[in-house]
């Protein structure tokens, strides 16, 4: 069986009051895309969250490469191999793009590095003509590549991506794609969460979907995709 980076065992978790996950399992294998889907307000990212010690979960273990982490800190979770795109970006606006990209720059878990500096040049070539502009005079879809580019540089075994192509234009939502194709023939496991699920279906290996909290369906793509009134009642589509 393939090595699981990730898992989570019956996650509970509250904003507040509000109790969003309801007893969430779910795990990504090494070397898989799964493409994580719901509508607004489902708990996608509040799973991620969850997983990556942002969110604290009530009940519940998370577990990476079988050592619990539910109680970890975020930081200690990300040495482990896992980087983190998240909604938003996040990038550093008053550093230049080769400074975003450099002060994120490590080995990954087992010592390899794969993602240097030139790699994400040659893979992102709108930062490198852009290289020694600040974040904030960067487009919506520069940052985005900056974010996944800045991600890479940590040589990660699995990349969570947060609403992929979230308000960019479509041929720079297309170049995104494309790059997560990359990616994904790298060998990196992904999690990709986008509003465009017949991309996301396209890419990932399995899908998951998440209807008030729960998980409503978990396998592969194509029996989702190939499912109108699944697709219909759990995605809207």
């Amino acid at each position: 069986m393939a090595e699981l980076l990730i898992e989570a065992h019956g996650l509970h978790s509250f904003y507040g009051v509000s109790h969003i996950l309801r007893g969430v399992n779910f795990s990504v294998s090494r070397g898989e895309t799964i493409g994580l889907m719901g509508r607004n307000g489902m708990g996608k990212t509040t799973l991620i969250k969850s997983m990556l010690g942002l969110v604290r979960p009530k009940e519940g273990a998370v577990r990476v490469r079988g050592q619990d982490m539910t109680q970890a800190a975020t930081h200690a979770i990300a040495r482990a191999g896992i980087a983190y795109v998240p909604e938003g970006r996040g990038i550093f606006p008053n550093l230049t793009v080769r400074e975003n990209l450099v002060m994120a720059a490590r080995a990954g878990v087992d010592g390899r590095r794969e993602w240097v500096f030139d790699r994400v040049m040659e893979t992102f070539p709108r930062l490198a003509e852009r290289i020694n502009n600040g974040g904030a005079q960067l487009s919506g879809g520069e940052q985005q590549m900056l974010t996944i580019g800045r991600a890479l540089m940590t040589n990660p075994d699995l990349l969570i991506l947060d609403e992929a192509t979230e308000g960019l234009a479509p041929l720079i939502a297309r170049e995104i794609w494309n790059i997560i194709r990359t990616i994904r023939a790298s060998g990196i496991a992904t999690v990709i969460v986008d509003k465009n699920y017949g991309a996301v279906m396209a890419l990932a290996d399995r899908s998951v979907v998440l209807v008030k909290g729960r998980v409503v369906f978990s396998g592969a793509s194509e029996k989702l995709s190939d499912n109108e009134e699944l697709m219909h009642r759990f995605l809207g589509v």
